[in-house]
Protein backbone atom coordinates (compact mmCIF):
# COMPACT_ATOMS: atom_id res chain seq x y z
CA UNK A 1 0.00 0.00 0.00
CA UNK A 2 1.58 3.62 -0.46
CA UNK A 3 -0.29 6.49 0.93
CA UNK A 4 -0.55 9.16 -1.66
CA UNK A 5 -3.08 12.53 -2.11
CA UNK A 6 -5.68 12.78 -4.36
CA UNK A 7 -4.70 11.12 -7.80
CA UNK A 8 -6.79 13.59 -9.55
CA UNK A 9 -4.56 16.46 -8.41
CA UNK A 10 -1.36 17.29 -9.94
CA UNK A 11 1.08 16.10 -7.34
CA UNK A 12 4.83 16.96 -7.77
CA UNK A 13 7.68 14.80 -9.03
CA UNK A 14 8.73 12.71 -6.24
CA UNK A 15 8.45 11.97 -2.66
CA UNK A 16 8.74 14.40 0.35
CA UNK A 17 8.98 14.35 4.19
CA UNK A 18 7.14 17.23 5.79
CA UNK A 19 6.09 18.70 8.86
CA UNK A 20 3.27 20.62 9.95
CA UNK A 21 3.81 22.65 13.12
CA UNK A 22 5.28 19.28 15.30
CA UNK A 23 4.73 17.13 11.93
CA UNK A 24 6.70 15.88 8.94
CA UNK A 25 5.79 13.52 6.16
CA UNK A 26 7.20 11.66 2.99
CA UNK A 27 6.85 11.32 -0.19
CA UNK A 28 7.70 8.65 -2.74
CA UNK A 29 8.65 8.13 -6.04
CA UNK A 30 9.38 6.29 -9.21
CA UNK A 31 10.56 5.97 -13.18
CA UNK A 32 7.99 4.99 -16.21
CA UNK A 33 4.17 3.68 -16.26
CA UNK A 34 2.81 0.68 -15.21
CA UNK A 35 0.52 -0.92 -17.11
CA UNK A 36 -3.24 -1.53 -16.05
CA UNK A 37 -4.17 -4.41 -14.33
CA UNK A 38 -0.43 -5.38 -13.15
CA UNK A 39 0.42 -6.94 -9.69
CA UNK A 40 1.24 -4.05 -7.78
CA UNK A 41 4.94 -4.48 -6.87
CA UNK A 42 6.15 -3.17 -3.61
CA UNK A 43 9.75 -1.45 -3.34
CA UNK A 44 9.70 -2.21 0.56
CA UNK A 45 8.89 -0.43 3.96
CA UNK A 46 9.09 2.27 6.06
CA UNK A 47 9.07 1.76 10.10
CA UNK A 48 8.97 4.94 12.38
CA UNK A 49 11.04 3.30 15.66
CA UNK A 50 9.48 3.45 19.27
CA UNK A 51 6.31 2.82 18.31
CA UNK A 52 5.78 -1.05 18.37
CA UNK A 53 3.75 -1.37 15.43
CA UNK A 54 0.98 1.11 15.97
CA UNK A 55 1.15 4.52 16.81
CA UNK A 56 -0.41 5.69 20.18
CA UNK A 57 -3.51 7.21 18.81
CA UNK A 58 -4.15 4.58 15.99
CA UNK A 59 -2.49 4.16 12.24
CA UNK A 60 -4.69 6.31 10.25
CA UNK A 61 -4.74 7.99 6.95
CA UNK A 62 -0.78 9.09 6.30
CA UNK A 63 0.04 9.27 9.86
CA UNK A 64 1.23 5.27 10.30
CA UNK A 65 4.21 4.04 11.94
CA UNK A 66 4.92 1.74 9.07
CA UNK A 67 4.13 2.31 5.23
CA UNK A 68 4.51 0.23 2.31
CA UNK A 69 6.18 2.12 -0.66
CA UNK A 70 4.55 0.03 -3.63
CA UNK A 71 4.69 1.46 -7.65
CA UNK A 72 2.58 3.99 -8.36
CA UNK A 73 0.36 3.36 -11.64
CA UNK A 74 2.17 6.15 -13.06
CA UNK A 75 5.62 7.17 -12.61
CA UNK A 76 6.57 11.01 -11.21
CA UNK A 77 10.56 10.76 -11.22
CA UNK A 78 12.07 13.88 -11.72
CA UNK A 79 15.33 15.18 -12.53
CA UNK A 80 17.21 18.86 -12.50
CA UNK A 81 15.87 21.32 -14.62
CA UNK A 82 15.58 25.44 -14.56
CA UNK A 83 17.06 26.91 -10.95
CA UNK A 84 15.46 29.85 -10.24
CA UNK A 85 17.16 32.72 -7.27
CA UNK A 86 14.50 33.88 -5.55
CA UNK A 87 15.08 36.97 -3.18
CA UNK A 88 12.09 36.48 -1.27
CA UNK A 89 11.64 32.95 -0.72
CA UNK A 90 9.39 33.44 2.79
CA UNK A 91 6.49 34.33 0.43
CA UNK A 92 6.54 31.44 -1.27
CA UNK A 93 3.34 29.26 0.24
CA UNK A 94 4.06 26.91 3.25
CA UNK A 95 3.34 23.39 3.12
CA UNK A 96 0.93 21.31 5.45
CA UNK A 97 0.52 17.94 5.82
CA UNK A 98 -3.20 17.73 3.67
CA UNK A 99 -1.40 18.62 0.97
CA UNK A 100 -1.41 16.47 -1.85
CA UNK A 101 2.31 15.68 -2.40
CA UNK A 102 2.62 13.88 0.83
CA UNK A 103 2.73 10.75 1.86
CA UNK A 104 3.81 9.88 4.88
CA UNK A 105 3.50 12.14 8.36
CA UNK A 106 5.96 11.67 10.81
CA UNK A 107 5.48 12.58 14.28
CA UNK A 108 8.65 13.28 16.77
CA UNK A 109 9.09 10.81 18.68
CA UNK A 110 9.85 11.26 22.59
CA UNK A 111 12.22 9.07 24.18
CA UNK A 112 10.21 6.56 26.24
CA UNK A 113 7.82 6.02 23.57
CA UNK A 114 5.29 7.80 21.74
CA UNK A 115 4.87 10.99 21.42
CA UNK A 116 6.06 13.59 23.85
CA UNK A 117 2.41 14.52 26.53
CA UNK A 118 1.79 18.25 27.45
CA UNK A 119 2.63 20.97 25.48
CA UNK A 120 4.46 19.95 21.65
CA UNK A 121 7.95 21.37 22.11
CA UNK A 122 8.83 23.07 18.66
CA UNK A 123 9.69 20.20 15.85
CA UNK A 124 13.44 19.87 15.01
CA UNK A 125 12.06 17.70 11.79
CA UNK A 126 11.89 19.87 8.96
CA UNK A 127 9.14 20.99 7.27
CA UNK A 128 10.03 19.10 3.62
CA UNK A 129 13.09 16.34 5.46
CA UNK A 130 13.41 14.07 2.76
CA UNK A 131 12.11 12.43 -0.74
CA UNK A 132 12.68 8.98 -1.53
CA UNK A 133 13.00 8.27 -5.51
CA UNK A 134 12.42 4.39 -6.45
CA UNK A 135 13.50 2.53 -9.66
CA UNK A 136 10.77 1.31 -11.20
CA UNK A 137 12.60 -1.69 -12.81
CA UNK A 138 14.22 -4.52 -10.75
CA UNK A 139 16.34 -4.68 -8.36
CA UNK A 140 13.92 -1.40 -8.18
CA UNK A 141 16.56 0.53 -6.29
CA UNK A 142 15.72 3.24 -3.37
CA UNK A 143 17.84 6.44 -3.02
CA UNK A 144 17.01 9.01 -0.17
CA UNK A 145 17.16 12.67 -0.70
CA UNK A 146 17.30 15.40 1.39
CA UNK A 147 14.70 18.44 1.27
CA UNK A 148 11.23 18.06 -0.30
CA UNK A 149 8.81 19.69 -2.27
CA UNK A 150 6.27 23.05 -0.88
CA UNK A 151 3.21 23.61 -2.20
CA UNK A 152 4.15 25.07 -5.49
CA UNK A 153 6.24 22.22 -6.80
CA UNK A 154 9.73 23.34 -5.60
CA UNK A 155 12.15 22.20 -3.52
CA UNK A 156 11.96 23.49 -0.66
CA UNK A 157 15.13 24.76 2.09
CA UNK A 158 14.74 26.72 5.16
CA UNK A 159 16.40 30.10 4.85
CA UNK A 160 19.22 28.94 7.20
CA UNK A 161 20.32 25.69 5.28
CA UNK A 162 23.79 25.15 3.91
CA UNK A 163 23.43 25.67 -0.03
CA UNK A 164 26.52 25.49 -2.30
CA UNK A 165 27.04 25.18 -6.31
CA UNK A 166 28.35 22.22 -7.41
CA UNK A 167 31.06 21.55 -10.08
CA UNK A 168 28.83 20.71 -12.48
CA UNK A 169 26.72 24.19 -12.21
CA UNK A 170 24.10 22.43 -10.04
CA UNK A 171 22.77 23.75 -6.74
CA UNK A 172 23.28 21.54 -3.62
CA UNK A 173 22.60 22.16 0.32
CA UNK A 174 21.11 20.12 3.08
CA UNK A 175 18.28 20.80 5.38
CA UNK A 176 18.78 22.75 8.71
CA UNK A 177 18.68 19.85 10.37
CA UNK A 178 19.90 17.05 8.17
CA UNK A 179 19.11 14.08 6.67
CA UNK A 180 21.11 11.44 8.38
CA UNK A 181 21.45 7.59 7.32
CA UNK A 182 23.24 4.98 8.35
CA UNK A 183 23.82 1.20 6.11
CA UNK A 184 24.44 -1.83 9.02
CA UNK A 185 27.37 -3.78 8.03
CA UNK A 186 26.91 -7.21 6.50
CA UNK A 187 23.10 -6.12 5.66
CA UNK A 188 20.19 -6.33 8.00
CA UNK A 189 20.64 -9.86 9.35
CA UNK A 190 22.13 -12.25 12.04
CA UNK A 191 25.59 -10.69 11.20
CA UNK A 192 24.52 -7.36 11.04
CA UNK A 193 26.80 -4.88 12.77
CA UNK A 194 26.10 -1.05 13.01
CA UNK A 195 27.90 1.07 10.59
CA UNK A 196 28.62 4.98 10.25
CA UNK A 197 26.11 7.90 10.12
CA UNK A 198 26.43 9.90 7.21
CA UNK A 199 24.47 12.82 5.80
CA UNK A 200 22.25 12.89 3.04
CA UNK A 201 22.06 16.05 0.41
CA UNK A 202 19.60 17.39 -1.92
CA UNK A 203 21.26 15.63 -4.77
CA UNK A 204 21.47 12.48 -2.78
CA UNK A 205 25.54 13.29 -2.09
CA UNK A 206 27.14 11.99 0.85
CA UNK A 207 28.99 13.80 3.39
CA UNK A 208 30.82 13.05 7.31
CA UNK A 209 28.73 14.79 9.42
CA UNK A 210 28.70 18.63 10.02
CA UNK A 211 30.36 19.30 13.89
CA UNK A 212 26.26 19.74 14.64
CA UNK A 213 23.53 19.16 13.38
CA UNK A 214 22.47 22.60 12.32
CA UNK A 215 26.16 24.09 11.49
CA UNK A 216 26.36 25.99 8.42
CA UNK A 217 29.45 24.25 7.63
CA UNK A 218 28.99 20.68 5.57
CA UNK A 219 31.06 17.89 6.37
CA UNK A 220 33.55 16.09 3.96
CA UNK A 221 32.34 14.44 0.46
CA UNK A 222 32.27 10.87 1.04
CA UNK A 223 32.57 10.17 -2.85
CA UNK A 224 32.85 5.89 -1.96
CA UNK A 225 29.12 5.76 -0.50
CA UNK A 226 25.92 6.61 -1.82
CA UNK A 227 22.56 7.47 -1.25
CA UNK A 228 20.86 3.89 -2.33
CA UNK A 229 19.02 2.08 0.79
CA UNK A 230 19.97 -1.59 1.77
CA UNK A 231 17.64 -3.77 4.15
CA UNK A 232 18.39 -2.24 7.60
CA UNK A 233 19.24 1.00 6.60
CA UNK A 234 18.47 3.52 8.90
CA UNK A 235 17.02 7.56 8.18
CA UNK A 236 17.18 10.27 10.73
CA UNK A 237 14.98 13.39 10.97
CA UNK A 238 16.15 15.05 13.97
CA UNK A 239 13.14 14.31 15.84
CA UNK A 240 12.42 10.63 14.05
CA UNK A 241 14.03 7.86 12.78
CA UNK A 242 12.74 5.34 9.99
CA UNK A 243 14.15 2.08 9.45
CA UNK A 244 13.70 0.77 5.51
CA UNK A 245 13.21 -3.02 5.20
CA UNK A 246 13.20 -4.69 1.49
CA UNK A 247 10.78 -7.30 0.29
CA UNK A 248 13.85 -9.70 0.65
CA UNK A 249 14.49 -8.54 4.20
CA UNK A 250 11.12 -8.72 5.11
CA UNK A 251 10.44 -12.72 4.30
CA UNK A 252 13.54 -13.47 7.02
CA UNK A 253 11.90 -11.56 9.49
CA UNK A 254 9.56 -13.39 11.72
CA UNK A 255 5.64 -12.92 10.95
CA UNK A 256 2.97 -11.55 13.44
CA UNK A 257 1.82 -15.29 13.44
CA UNK A 258 4.90 -16.34 14.43
CA UNK A 259 5.26 -13.58 17.71
CA UNK A 260 2.43 -14.90 18.98
CA UNK A 261 3.24 -18.40 18.57
CA UNK A 262 6.18 -17.61 20.42
CA UNK A 263 3.91 -15.96 22.85
CA UNK A 264 1.60 -18.88 23.61
CA UNK A 265 4.79 -21.23 23.21
CA UNK A 266 6.28 -19.16 26.53
CA UNK A 267 3.18 -18.66 28.26
CA UNK A 268 2.67 -22.72 27.57
CA UNK A 269 6.17 -23.13 29.73
CA UNK A 270 3.88 -22.23 32.47
CA UNK A 271 6.89 -20.02 34.07
CA UNK A 272 6.44 -18.69 38.06
CA UNK A 273 7.67 -16.14 40.23
CA UNK A 274 9.73 -18.11 42.36
CA UNK A 275 8.81 -16.16 45.59
CA UNK A 276 5.18 -15.78 45.20
CA UNK A 277 5.26 -19.44 43.08
CA UNK A 278 2.26 -17.58 41.00
CA UNK A 279 2.64 -18.26 37.47
CA UNK A 280 3.29 -15.50 34.86
CA UNK A 281 2.07 -14.83 31.36
CA UNK A 282 2.30 -12.52 28.84
CA UNK A 283 -0.69 -10.54 28.21
CA UNK A 284 -1.98 -10.67 24.38
CA UNK A 285 -1.29 -7.65 21.92
CA UNK A 286 -4.91 -7.09 21.91
CA UNK A 287 -5.11 -5.33 25.47
CA UNK A 288 -2.44 -2.78 24.58
CA UNK A 289 -0.29 -1.21 27.32
CA UNK A 290 -2.30 0.54 29.33
CA UNK A 291 -1.37 -1.25 32.95
CA UNK A 292 0.30 -4.70 33.35
CA UNK A 293 -2.07 -7.26 33.92
CA UNK A 294 -1.73 -9.67 37.60
CA UNK A 295 -0.08 -12.23 35.41
CA UNK A 296 2.53 -9.89 33.60
CA UNK A 297 6.33 -11.25 34.26
CA UNK A 298 8.48 -8.73 35.92
CA UNK A 299 12.18 -8.13 35.74
CA UNK A 300 14.80 -6.76 37.47
CA UNK A 301 16.90 -5.09 35.14
CA UNK A 302 20.50 -5.61 36.09
CA UNK A 303 20.38 -9.57 36.87
CA UNK A 304 17.37 -10.72 34.53
CA UNK A 305 16.04 -12.73 37.03
CA UNK A 306 11.97 -12.36 36.31
CA UNK A 307 9.11 -12.41 39.11
CA UNK A 308 5.37 -11.51 39.32
CA UNK A 309 4.42 -8.31 40.76
CA UNK A 310 5.44 -7.14 44.60
CA UNK A 311 6.05 -4.17 45.98
CA UNK A 312 8.94 -5.86 48.79
CA UNK A 313 12.74 -4.83 48.31
CA UNK A 314 12.12 -1.15 47.23
CA UNK A 315 15.53 1.15 47.56
CA UNK A 316 14.05 4.74 47.27
CA UNK A 317 17.18 6.14 48.56
CA UNK A 318 18.57 5.18 44.60
CA UNK A 319 15.19 6.18 42.77
CA UNK A 320 11.67 5.38 42.69
CA UNK A 321 11.87 2.27 40.72
CA UNK A 322 15.05 0.82 42.35
CA UNK A 323 14.07 -2.92 43.73
CA UNK A 324 16.47 -5.56 45.43
CA UNK A 325 16.39 -8.76 43.80
CA UNK A 326 15.38 -11.28 46.79
CA UNK A 327 17.63 -14.15 44.81
CA UNK A 328 20.79 -12.51 44.09
CA UNK A 329 20.32 -9.23 45.70
CA UNK A 330 21.12 -7.19 43.29
CA UNK A 331 19.66 -3.60 43.18
CA UNK A 332 18.29 -2.08 40.12
CA UNK A 333 15.14 -0.74 38.33
CA UNK A 334 12.38 -3.68 38.70
CA UNK A 335 9.97 -3.78 35.55
CA UNK A 336 7.02 -4.60 33.64
CA UNK A 337 7.98 -6.62 30.64
CA UNK A 338 6.02 -6.32 27.32
CA UNK A 339 6.88 -8.19 23.84
CA UNK A 340 7.99 -6.75 20.95
CA UNK A 341 5.51 -6.37 18.39
CA UNK A 342 6.86 -4.79 15.44
CA UNK A 343 8.48 -7.70 13.75
CA UNK A 344 10.51 -5.54 11.11
CA UNK A 345 12.36 -4.51 13.95
CA UNK A 346 13.83 -7.94 14.63
CA UNK A 347 16.43 -9.55 12.94
CA UNK A 348 16.15 -13.43 13.30
CA UNK A 349 12.61 -15.05 14.26
CA UNK A 350 14.70 -16.23 17.31
CA UNK A 351 12.76 -16.95 20.56
CA UNK A 352 12.08 -14.01 23.20
CA UNK A 353 15.25 -14.23 25.66
CA UNK A 354 16.19 -10.97 26.34
CA UNK A 355 14.95 -7.12 27.30
CA UNK A 356 16.12 -4.23 26.75
CA UNK A 357 16.96 -2.06 29.97
CA UNK A 358 15.35 -0.36 31.76
CA UNK A 359 11.67 -0.47 29.33
CA UNK A 360 11.43 -4.46 29.59
CA UNK A 361 10.76 -4.81 26.06
CA UNK A 362 11.34 -8.52 24.94
CA UNK A 363 12.73 -9.75 21.53
CA UNK A 364 15.35 -12.65 20.30
CA UNK A 365 19.32 -12.12 21.73
CA UNK A 366 20.77 -11.01 18.39
CA UNK A 367 18.04 -8.37 18.14
CA UNK A 368 18.88 -7.12 21.72
CA UNK A 369 22.64 -7.20 21.39
CA UNK A 370 22.39 -5.13 17.39
CA UNK A 371 19.83 -2.74 18.70
CA UNK A 372 22.04 -2.12 21.90
CA UNK A 373 25.16 -1.45 20.18
CA UNK A 374 23.26 0.98 17.82
CA UNK A 375 24.11 4.31 18.37
CA UNK A 376 20.89 6.68 17.47
CA UNK A 377 21.28 10.54 16.68
CA UNK A 378 20.08 12.41 19.72
CA UNK A 379 19.50 16.50 19.84
CA UNK A 380 22.21 18.47 17.61
CA UNK A 381 24.92 16.15 18.35
CA UNK A 382 24.85 13.31 20.81
CA UNK A 383 23.74 9.51 20.06
CA UNK A 384 22.38 6.93 22.18
CA UNK A 385 21.78 3.50 21.68
CA UNK A 386 17.43 2.98 22.41
CA UNK A 387 14.75 0.61 22.46
CA UNK A 388 13.68 0.21 19.16
CA UNK A 389 9.79 -0.54 19.87
CA UNK A 390 9.29 2.49 22.34
CA UNK A 391 12.32 4.67 21.75
CA UNK A 392 13.54 4.92 25.49
CA UNK A 393 17.30 5.21 26.05
CA UNK A 394 19.08 2.12 26.91
CA UNK A 395 20.96 1.79 30.50
CA UNK A 396 23.75 -0.37 31.73
CA UNK A 397 27.05 -2.17 30.57
CA UNK A 398 25.10 -4.24 27.35
CA UNK A 399 21.57 -2.21 27.12
CA UNK A 400 19.78 -5.57 27.63
CA UNK A 401 19.90 -8.61 29.80
CA UNK A 402 19.14 -12.22 29.55
CA UNK A 403 16.25 -13.37 31.00
CA UNK A 404 16.23 -15.95 33.66
CA UNK A 405 12.87 -17.24 34.13
CA UNK A 406 12.44 -20.56 37.10
CA UNK A 407 9.55 -23.40 35.51
CA UNK A 408 6.76 -24.99 37.52
CA UNK A 409 7.57 -26.39 41.09
CA UNK A 410 5.56 -29.67 39.12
Amino acid sequence: MVLEGNPDVGSPRTSDLQRPGSQGSCILSSGEDVQPGEEPIKYGELIVLGYNGCLSSGDKGRRRSRLALNRRPHANGVKPDVMHHISTPLISKIGRSTENMIDFVVTDTSPGGGVAEGPSPQSTISRYACRILCDRRPPYTARLYAAGFDASSNIFLGERAAKWRTPDGLMDGLTTNGVLVMHPAGGFSEDSAPGVWREISVCGNVYSLRDSRSAQQRGKLVENESNELQDGSLIDLCGATLLWRTPAGLLRAPTPKQLEAQRQEANAARPQCPVGLSTLAFPSPARGRSAPDKQQPWVYVRCGHVHGYHGWGCRRERGPQERECPLCRLVGPYVPLWLGQEAGLCLDPGPPSHAFAPCGHVCSEKTARYWAQTPLPHGTHAFHAACPFCGAWLTGELGCVRLIFQGPLD
